[in-house]
């Protein structure tokens, strides 16, 4: 699109203003490099529009997309032009903790997209030995309640089936819960005593959980307070 006005808002948006653009940004930006793992973290999105505005991105100079070697596909990589979009998607995530959080809706609290930023906050180096099992119990939840992150070394995958190795942490609670706890919402001693919580596992590993699960970025940002619909438990 273009809007036909020298102004650097417009040029900039004429890159950022499509629709799903910015958030194929973030999933750049948050180390995302095979295209069946940026559409894991938009959900809805389909395969020929996200790759329309893979296309797109990458004639604009914002991405860069190098074959497999030795597969098929390609991986996309950010540029200098899109790194420095950084600090402006962060800012983005914090006036939305201030100014949008009205719009958020029960069914905004996709239990997949969460577990894919989980996935993401992982510190294997924080963790004991060169293989560690967390278990999530979401208790809402009936179809798929349970997850799994099996950490082998530097590597963290998610498992939807039970690996059949020895759990080191389980984590038993609401997918709202872990959200909160996650994002900076609530603290994990708060949601532990309020029974919101049971964790259970390892000692070495249950007393220093912010350690080895890197908090969100915007657990210590400032925000407006909770819609009365939003702080119901």
């Amino acid at each position: 699109m273009q809007y036909g006005q020298f102004c650097p808002i417009a040029k900039a948006t004429e890159i950022l203003g499509e629709k799903w653009t910015i958030l194929i940004i973030r999933e750049i930006l948050m180390g995302a490099t095979r295209f069946n793992v940026v559409q894991r973290g938009l959900g809805d999105i389909s395969p020929a529009l996200l790759t329309g505005r893979l296309k797109s991105l990458e004639q604009q100079g914002m991405i860069v997309r190098r074959k497999i070697t030795g597969q098929k596909g390609y991986e996309y990589f950010p540029t200098e032009a899109c790194q420095a979009l950084l600090p402006v998607l962060v800012a983005m995530g914090e006036w939305g903790l201030c100014w949008a959080r009205h719009n958020v809706l029960d069914e905004d609290f996709d239990v997949d997209f969460l577990m894919l930023y989980l996935e993401r906050s992982i510190d294997p180096s924080k963790l004991i030995g060169s293989e560690s099992v967390i278990q999530f119990k979401f208790t809402d939840l009936v179809e798929q309640s349970d997850y799994w992150l099996l950490v082998r070394d530097d590597n963290v995958d998610l498992c939807l089936k039970n690996p059949g190795k020895d759990v080191d942490v389980y984590f038993t609670c609401t997918v709202r819960t872990m959200h909160d706890v996650w994002m900076g919402e609530r603290t994990y001693r708060d949601a532990i005593k309020s029974g919101d919580l049971y964790v259970q596992g390892d000692p070495a590993l249950t007393r220093n959980i912010k350690d080895w699960l890197r908090p969100s970025i915007f657990g210590g940002s400032a925000r407006a307070p909770l819609p009365d619909q939003l702080t119901s438990r």
